[in-house]
């Protein structure tokens, strides 16, 4: 499967892993599985790290993208169909990292995994827990 973390889950899974389930954390570990980081969560990271108002953010963004490679996850690029794919985004999620995630997940197509029942709720295949 090739999957798309959401931004919680990206820093969960190189920083405090058990905040996964088990489901998640066999899902990330298998090898058949490839995993991407958006461009847009590595823009999330550093901004929130930047302006200190999330304590839940380790690491800047500069570290969050050698963390993210170095776990085996590929960095996927925000392409202009990812951007205009968001107006077709209907969710009551405003905030605009999670409706890019949404579009570029349903763009690839990959399966994005979060924990947000709001967003894991646009779309069947995604994952959460």
């Amino acid at each position: 499967m090739n999957l798309l973390l959401d931004t919680h889950v990206a820093i969960w899974a190189v920083s405090s892993p058990e905040m996964l389930s088990a489901k998640i954390k066999a899902i990330l570990r298998d090898p058949a599985n490839q995993t991407y980081i958006s461009t847009a969560s590595i823009w999330e990271i550093s901004i929130k790290f930047m302006v200190g108002r999330d304590k839940a953010i380790p690491f800047s963004g500069y570290e969050a993208i050698r963390h993210f490679t170095n776990a085996g996850s590929r960095i996927l690029d925000i392409t202009a169909e990812h951007a205009a794919a968001t107006e077709k985004i209907v969710t009551p999620h405003a905030d605009p990292f999670d409706r890019l995630l949404i579009a570029q997940a349903i763009t690839e197509p990959l399966i994005l995994v979060t924990r947000d029942s709001k967003i894991a709720a646009y779309s069947p295949t995604f994952i959460t827990w």
